[in-house]
């Protein structure tokens, strides 16, 4: 299993940045990672000084987003939703962003549940709970 740290994340997502602005071939994960890169414009600048980056790192403001985190959470859903682990988080996305009619919207309400999941499982002490986290994903597929 890979478990990237920090500086790799951050490294990660300013060199795929500068790989797809000078149009440089990429790896597959490259390549998603781009495409949720361009559907967030407002972080280009940050992603284009790794130096300043990594020296942000640590840093955080409850007014702005930590645009590795938003990244890696684009990523960790899009992965899931490729080999539908946990079982069942496929079909209950592709509800919501049916519902929504549009993927990126979708995505932004899967990470709520996706950090809900998280948070309770460090909160408890317990594993994550897939079920409940499809459950919440479902819920908002099904409300207005």
């Amino acid at each position: 299993m890979f478990s990237p740290t920090q500086t790799d994340v951050r490294r990660f997502f300013c060199a795929v940045h500068a790989k797809s602005t000078q149009d440089q071939p990429m790896e597959a994960i490259e390549t998603l990672a781009a495409q949720w890169i361009a559907e967030h414009p407002e972080y280009h600048g940050e992603l284009g000084d790794v130096d300043a980056a990594l020296a942000r790192m640590g840093s955080t403001s409850p007014e702005t987003d930590n645009p590795f985190l938003h990244l890696s959470m684009h990523l960790s859903i899009s992965e899931q939703c490729s080999i539908d682990q946990p079982p069942g988080i496929r079909q209950a996305v592709e509800l919501l962003t049916a519902r929504r009619g549009d993927l990126h919207e979708a995505h932004h309400e899967v990470m709520e549940c996706l950090g809900r999941m998280l948070w309770e499982s460090q909160r408890s002490g317990r594993p994550p709970d897939g079920q409940a986290y499809i459950e919440h994903v479902r819920q908002r597929a099904t409300k207005d």
